[in-house]
């Protein structure tokens, strides 16, 4: 066979084995030829490493992650940690939760009232007052009542020696612990919002309160809850579940790795087991969203509005109303149609692509350890994600504590100010402002280090969003190189570079990392400035006009096009880095040069190939949600041995179904890598050769004869 002629100055880097001397003699001139590209990228990005480490040593030296687990009293002390006075006492009690409605506390994130550390929530209305003339009679409405003072309290003060002393709340009214807090045990009675089966009630002060006032309070202290404190209900669930997750997760892997090995030899079928299996899932969840909704018809509590449930305690009220699982029917519905419409409109391409995918099989069959690689990514990530959590808690959680001035109607001119708790008593705030106090607020410090907490926060963010576009780049790159070693062999497999795989990840680490260092830090910027815009419609929701409204939504939908268009051409870049060892400018270039060139038939390799795929990835993770479903929810008899004592059974479930889709696309995703790759390489096939004995394609005849025959055309060759 005569050797394949390409030109010199633009020959693939990493072609493989043509199997003629001149041919390999070219090659190895041009390996040998190879430099590292975009090394001042990689500079900066080797140094950003760096701070990112030592960031996270200081925030592990001043961090403490039991302010995480344990909530804080007045003190600074710490509910229900072991060793210390507060060990059987795990619940925060505030004593006055109306005051909890003052403007203060959207400044101080503290509520301005007294809160102790109690071992259960009250559960009946009294107040100080009512107790003290039980008192003499009956002792044990004194003990009932002193388990929400202070140690040193005594039931002889008058009711202005109590508020001036502050050793015990005016009045405790119903309540439930949520998130390690007594909040009030709200429930509704002909339709009416109650506490304890009232609508009004005493507040010890001489006042009668509406239960209305209650829930704002209430509101207003689980919008300053923190989001980290949630994990605490969770983590219960987790640790029941943890392994019944693995197994789900296990399962989903071997489904996917399954599903790979037999694309390559029933494409066809896969694909129509991926239609209906997707079409009859889907079909079930509406089925099963139709028997709740019609359950709940009936049910006493389920008219109740989302306004209603914001309030209630329990997160799973939302799975008790019939407007949820209507609103999860029609989703369904909607989900239903459109993969119908989609395969209606896509059928002749669907059939291109599935030969496409075939072909990826041959590859992928060649070079089996493309189907560990995920493995490897799904590592690093991890590692990613494990290390940026880290450094956040601690980072949240570093400092000492800062006390703040606090007062109840909010009209102190020393409010907010700092205090220490030690000497407040004895200081002119006291006589200035009658009834303030010093509260912990939070934990920081007047040091360099605590000053450039919030910056660390960003700095923590952004490098952990480069990172893992980082893991993700290298990942590509390295599949790129390894597919196009496959495709330009002349003699398949014969002519495949031993370890491509291997070969192509040492290439991209030792050569590349400044140029996928280069792209991932584009997509990082972009992702970090979504998430500030994300931030600041949250901060100023209310503050908007409808033109900044709809000047903000258009800012949003532009980034969120533009993340999808860099990601897009990112990945053709790392092929283009893969094939020819440029540098991330001129390889993004040359790729966008030659999508335009083949813009037509561009959809064929990315969104119908790609939505085939996503059908498998639906296919595995709805099989798993299906299955944990019956699980969590004791629905499958066989399994005697199933959790039982769930707080919430879509926390294991949404994990598990999560999951094995991330699996399920990790896997996928070497097909996706696959044929782009193929597809590239055979567009750049097209143009440099003619198919004539000095330059023949490297194509398989017969892809290529079904390609040209499905109106891939080639396009017109470089001059």
């Amino acid at each position: 066979m005569e050797s394949v002629q390409i030109r010199d100055d633009e020959v693939p880097a990493y072609s493989g084995r043509a199997g003629e001397e001149e041919t390999e003699h070219c090659e190895m001139e041009n390996q040998q030829d190879l430099t590292c590209t975009d090394v001042l990228c990689c500079i900066i990005f080797l140094l950003f490493i760096l701070g990112y480490i030592l960031v996270g040593l200081v925030a592990w030296v001043h961090g403490d992650p039991r302010r995480v687990a344990y909530p804080t009293d007045s003190h600074g002390h710490f509910c229900g940690q072991k060793g210390t006075p507060n060990e059987n006492k795990t619940i925060l009690f505030y004593f006055n939760l109306l005051s909890c409605t003052s403007p203060s506390v959207l400044i101080n994130l503290q509520c301005p009232t007294t809160q102790i550390c109690v071992s259960k929530c009250p559960e009946k209305f009294l107040t100080y007052l009512e107790m003290q003339l039980l008192y003499p009679e009956n002792k044990s409405y004194w003990e009932y009542y002193s388990q929400f003072c202070k140690p040193n309290a005594k039931p002889a003060k008058s009711l202005a020696q109590l508020l001036l002393d502050d050793d015990c709340p005016t009045a405790i009214f119903p309540s439930k612990s949520f998130l390690q807090r007594c909040l009030p045990d709200f429930s509704t009675r002909n339709g009416s919002l109650t506490v304890g089966r009232k609508m009004l009630f005493a507040d010890g002060n001489g006042k009668t309160r509406n239960v209305i006032e209650l829930r704002e309070a209430s509101n207003v202290i689980n919008k300053i809850l923190d989001a980290r404190t949630i994990g605490m209900k969770v983590f219960e669930d987790y640790a029941t579940t943890w392994y019944w997750i693995l197994i789900g997760l296990s399962i989903a892997m071997f489904l996917s790795w399954t599903v790979l090995i037999l694309l390559r030899f029933i494409a066809g079928c896969l694909f129509w087991i991926f239609v209906f299996g997707v079409i009859g899932i889907t079909g079930y969840g509406i089925w099963h969203c139709y028997q709740e909704y019609t359950n709940l018809q009936e049910h006493p509590n389920s008219t109740l509005t989302i306004y209603d449930v914001g309030i209630q305690i329990n997160l799973s009220m939302y799975f008790r109303l019939k407007q949820t699982w209507f609103a999860l029917m029609i989703i369904l519905c909607i989900t239903e149609v459109i993969v119908i419409l989609l395969l209606i409109f896509l059928r002749k391409r669907i059939q291109l692509a599935i030969i496409l995918l075939k072909e990826g099989s041959k590859a992928i069959g060649y070079i089996p350890s493309t189907l560990v690689y995920p493995v490897l990514t799904f590592s690093l990530l991890s590692v990613c994600i494990a290390y940026w959590a880290v450094t956040a808690v601690f980072l949240a959680t570093s400092g000492v504590p800062v006390y703040k001035v606090t007062a109840p109607e909010g009209h102190c001119i020393h409010e907010n100010e700092t205090c220490i708790p030690e000497i407040f008593n004895t200081t002119e705030i006291v006589k200035a402002c009658p009834g303030a106090q010093c509260n912990f607020a939070f934990y920081g410090g007047k040091s360099l280090y605590h000053e450039y907490i919030t910056t660390f926060h960003i700095y923590n963010l952004f490098v952990f969003l480069w990172l893992v576009n980082f893991v993700i780049a290298l990942g590509q790159c390295a599949l790129a190189g390894a597919f196009a070693a496959y495709y330009w062999a002349a003699k398949k497999p014969d002519d495949i570079p031993p370890y491509p795989l291997f070969t192509a990840f040492g290439r991209a680490v030792r050569y590349h990392t400044g140029s996928l260092a280069f792209g991932s830090l584009l997509l990082a910027l972009v992702q970090v400035f979504k998430m500030f815009l994300e931030y600041l419609d949250n901060r100023l929701k209310n503050a908007q006009n409808n033109f900044s409204k709809f000047l903000r939504c258009c800012m949003i939908c532009c980034f969120w096009c533009l993340d999808k268009m860099l990601k897009f051409l990112n990945r053709n870049a790392y092929i283009m880095i893969a094939i020819y060892g440029k540098n991330f400018c001129r390889s993004a270039r040359d790729a966008f040069n030659l999508l335009m060139r083949n813009v037509l038939n561009v959809a064929v390799t990315d969104e119908v190939v790609h939505f085939v795929l996503l059908l498998g990835k639906l296919l595995v993770a709805g099989s798993i949600g299906v299955l944990a479903f019956l699980l969590f929810t004791q629905r499958m008899p066989m399994i005697s041995e199933g959790p039982t004592t769930l707080n919430y059974y879509w926390v294991p479930l949404l994990t598990v179904t999560f999951g094995a889709y991330l699996i399920a696309h990790g896997f996928f995703s070497v097909y996706a890598m696959c044929v782009e790759t193929i597809f590239i390489c055979f567009c750049e096939d097209l143009e440099r050769n003619d198919g004539s004995t000095e330059k023949p394609y490297f194509i398989t005849p017969n892809l290529h004869g079904i390609l040209i025959k499905k109106q891939l055309a080639p396009p017109k060759q470089k001059e």
